[in-house]
């Protein structure tokens, strides 16, 4: 394999299988640059499960305006890279996985534009992201289509979570808004 476009960094330590923060690595010269937004054989290493399945683009227009924490239940679990292609973003991904000894865990990064990061999201992660600036523009790259039938959500301001977003929340659907708090004695939403 050639030199990897990418630098890799797994963002829970010792934990198989997580999220990792994808640096693209430009190329620039005096027409402008070029980088890589996906490879397969390059996040093969950290998990890509297959082919592409879908590609969507996602448009917030103001700051603070959070989206998530959607996931997808088996049979359509979902790998996803997110790339951030305008603006910034707070991104999180939380391990749902039955069988994780870091279930409910979450990492946290912020992905820009101006950076060149993206966010490699496992099967069995819920995500959701906080727009950090007016005006951001994300693509999601997905290992698998998406299908109503299955999707699920976490609140985002579940306490069993824990998660810090860094503005106050505006912009919340009612469907975000709606999704189920973790049942503590069940451990599972």
């Amino acid at each position: 394999m050639s030199a990897s476009p990418f630098i890799l960094t797994p963002l829970i330590p010792g934990q198989p299988n997580g999220p990792v923060l994808v640096e693209r690595k430009p190329f620039a010269d005096e027409r402008g640059a070029f980088a890589r937004i996906f490879c397969a054989e390059a996040l093969r290493q950290i998990g890509w499960p297959g082919p592409i399945a879908q590609i969507n683009h996602s448009r917030t227009d103001k700051a603070g305006t959070l989206r998530g924490m959607h996931y997808q239940r088996p049979p359509h679990a979902e790998a996803k890279l997110v790339v951030c292609i305008r603006g910034a973003v707070h991104d999180v991904a939380v391990d749902i996985r039955e069988d994780s000894p870091a279930r409910y865990s979450h990492a946290g990064v912020e992905l820009s534009a101006e950076a060149g990061t993206a966010l490699y999201i496992p099967e069995g992660f819920a995500h959701g992201f906080q727009a950090l600036t007016d005006d951001v523009e994300l693509i999601y790259i997905h290992s698998a289509a998406y299908n109503q039938a299955h999707e699920a959500g976490l609140r985002h301001d579940d306490p069993a979570l824990g998660i810090a977003w860094p503005l106050p929340v505006i912009g919340l659907s009612a469907r975000d808004a709606g999704h189920p708090m973790i049942d503590p004695a069940r451990q599972q939403p």
